[in-house]
């Protein structure tokens, strides 16, 4: 069964006949006696060999010995000694064409040869900083349409979350309940009601901008990577079918990771709700919650390349779902570990921008300022909230693309690594003599 998807967006044949964790195809189960070399002469017209063979110097002769009376053919001019890619694919054909994957290094100790770079990245297993650079590369190449897309989106976006905040969302009350000892518990319940309410509506419209950024930004990315411009438009129509889709994978993992955060929870809720012991329940709900946060993590880490597999691959949510989970086992720690240094990077970046202008906000809300110096707890002007939503759009442009772009070059990368997708992306680019010439669709 076909478990191999291949590039679906912006299109190439799928890869069947391999499973994800196989690293190519099998090689030849003899290589050619030096009767049998290419080129030479008549007597391998009967040989099993094709006749599309690569250019002269980029075979290596066998290093056995010569056939009876026969002189041994010459080394090739400039070979160093033969390497095999460090991913241990290549397919039949392997890296210029080369039967086996095999191919000199020229040189002598030169270096493996130089991998197709047709895009933004190489087409080869990246490193960390390569998957850092290619997401910044794609927005520095393609910025007009990469940061048009953020821009609209954040603009949209900060727009009604300032006008949520400014005429439906009155946290005064329940801030200052909150801050009362004396409150009763039924106020404490309504007032953490109408705050986690409003916490709630501004990061639902929050996700639904980030959730239509992803979707447009990661076909931007995909073309990217083939070194083929892309406008909105054409963003737009390729994800477009797509986007439902999005939406409900983005809230199915929502779903999973409340739901184990407050599986691991309800233990201590039932302790306290049958009233035996407020220290011992308080203990172990905190402990469950932690476990609940630990359980959500590698949930959503597993399920992290779903996104760009879903858009990409044209899958359901399910089937999407799977395949992350296939792409991330065995890498978790490493998928982790460069989802999260995006993040920092990203945050980092946008806090200095979003920074100074909260900072000038406040300066120019007189409010906001006798707020802060009386410890009162009153609602932000529209001065602040304006100047503040001026400056998340600016950090919203920068953040959108580089953790959509590293979670696409994540998603390729790991299928480099599994399935060769070098070879199909090659195919896709129209990179020539990679692969080998007879490396066709389904091989």
């Amino acid at each position: 069964m076909n478990d191999t998807p291949g590039w679906a967006s912006p299109g190439s044949a799928a890869s069947d006949g391999q499973e994800p964790g196989a690293t190519g195809p099998a090689e030849p189960a003899a290589r050619p006696g030096p009767a049998e070399q290419p080129g030479a002469g008549p007597q391998d017209s009967d040989s099993k060999w094709s006749k599309e063979q690569p250019p002269p110097g980029q075979w290596s002769a066998p290093t056995g010995p010569p056939a009876p009376g026969q002189a041994p053919p010459p080394p090739p001019p400039g070979s160093g000694w033969g390497g095999r890619h460090p991913g241990g694919h290549g397919g039949p054909g392997g890296y210029g064409g080369v039967p086996g994957g095999y191919q000199p290094w020229g040189g002598g100790w030169g270096g493996p040869p130089t991998a197709a770079k047709p895009g933004v990245i190489p087409l080869r297993p990246l490193g960390v900083g390569e998957i850092l650079d290619g997401a910044v590369s794609t927005m520095r190449t393609y910025w007009r349409t990469v940061l048009g897309i953020s821009l609209a989106v954040a603009v949209v976006t900060q727009v009604i979350i300032v006008l949520l905040q400014g005429l439906v969302l009155d946290d005064r009350e329940s801030t200052d309940v909150l801050s009362d000892p004396s409150a009763s518990v039924s106020e404490v319940t309504h007032a953490m009601g109408q705050t986690l309410a409003g916490t709630g509506a501004v990061l639902l419209v929050s996700l639904v901008g980030t959730v239509i950024a992803t979707a447009l930004l990661t076909t931007v990315t995909s073309r990217a990577v083939l070194g083929r411009p892309v406008t909105t438009r054409e963003a737009w129509h390729d994800a477009r079918p797509q986007i439902p889709r999005l939406f409900g994978l983005i809230l199915l993992l929502l779903a999973i990771g409340v739901g184990a955060v407050l599986c691991g929870a309800l233990p201590g809720i039932l302790v306290a709700v049958a009233g035996d012991g407020g220290g011992a329940a308080a203990a172990l709900t905190a402990l469950g919650l932690l476990g609940g946060a630990i359980i959500a993590l590698w949930l959503v880490i597993r399920f992290s390349l779903a996104s760009p597999t879903l858009m990409l691959e044209k899958q359901g949510v399910v089937k999407a779902m799977s395949r992350s989970a296939k792409l991330v086992r065995g890498s978790w720690w490493r998928v982790f570990g460069i989802q999260l240094l995006a993040t920092i990077i990203a945050n980092i970046v946008a806090s200095i921008i979003v920074i100074p202008f909260t900072a000038i906000a406040a300066a120019l809300s007189g409010e906001q300022v006798a707020n802060l110096l009386n410890g009162s707890n009153g609602n932000p002007g529209w001065t602040f909230l304006v100047i503040s939503g001026i400056g998340a759009v600016i950090g919203s442009m920068i953040t959108f693309p580089i953790t959509a772009g590293v979670t696409v070059l994540l998603y390729i990368d790991q299928r480099i690594r599994r399935e060769a997708l070098d070879l199909e992306l090659a195919r896709a680019a129209g990179v020539q003599g990679y692969g080998g010439a007879n490396t066709a669709p389904g091989s």
